[in-house]
């Protein structure tokens, strides 16, 4: 983490980022912190969150609930359109797709993001 000041309540909720696989919103982030840091607050969550991803230290993902992500390389995802998890797809990232943009476009394109959605395995078996 580079730029602002240290802080201990930023590097706890950095480090339970990274070690989630579950890309979660600043209120699972809360509820998983809250036990063991009686004096956290949500709102100090959000902040350091929204820090963080300003800072470029995780991304921010724009579902209908803001979720968080500490792998800041271009990935994709797949989103559950019926549980709402949301889980990393171990494909390459097409670097080609930029540069088809930009030729049919004329952007300056620095990056994209894919998301797909469906049922999940979980939700498959239940089903």
């Amino acid at each position: 983490m580079k730029g602002k000041r240290y802080s201990r309540q930023r590097e706890l909720i950095f480090e339970a980022l990274k070690a989630s696989h579950e890309h979660p919103t600043a209120e699972m982030m809360y509820q998983w912190l809250k036990p063991e840091n009686p004096n956290l607050s949500l709102g100090t969550v959000y902040r350091n969150l929204n820090l963080l991803a300003d800072e470029g230290a995780i991304v921010r993902m724009a579902f209908p609930v803001e979720r968080y992500d500490a792998n800041t390389m271009p990935h994709p995802h797949f989103r559950c359109s019926a549980c709402g998890a949301v889980y990393d797809l171990g494909l390459p990232y097409d670097r080609g797709l930029d540069e088809q943009a930009l030729l049919h476009s004329g952007h300056d394109v620095h990056g994209h993001e894919v998301l797909f959605h469906g049922i999940c395995v979980g939700c498959k078996r239940v089903h």
